[in-house]
C-alpha cells in the first residue's frame, strides 16, 4: 500500500472532524465519562483493528484515549489508516 501525499491526507481529513495530521500520522483524542467506557471503546476498536490487520498506536489515561494511525510498512498515512479512522469514528460517536 502506498503512502498518501500531505495534500491528499489534508483533503481526506475534511471528512474526519476529530482527526488531525502531524508527525507523519493522523491523530485523534477522545474523552469518556470514565475508565470503563474508555476501555470498552478500546476493546471494540481492538477487534476491528485485528480484523483489518492494522493496529493503532494509542494510549489511555483514565477516561482519555489518544490514537495515532500510520502505516509503518508504507512509511506514512495510507487508505488503510482512513479506513480504520472511519471505523473508530463510528464506534466513538
Amino acid at each position: 500500500m502506498k503512502a498518501l501525499s500531505e495534500k491528499q491526507i489534508k483533503e481526506k481529513l475534511k471528512s474526519f472532524e476529530s482527526w488531525g495530521y502531524f508527525e507523519n500520522a493522523i491523530h485523534a483524542s477522545f474523552e469518556f465519562d470514565n475508565f470503563k467506557d474508555a476501555f470498552s471503546v478500546m476493546t471494540r476498536i481492538a477487534f476491528e483493528a485485528e480484523r483489518l490487520q492494522h493496529h493503532p498506536d494509542w494510549s489511555n489515561v483514565y477516561n482519555r484515549l489518544q490514537i495515532s494511525l500510520s502505516t509503518h510498512d508504507a512509511g506514512g498515512v495510507t487508505e488503510k489508516d482512513f479506513e480504520l479512522a472511519k471505523i473508530i469514528d463510528a464506534i466513538t460517536s
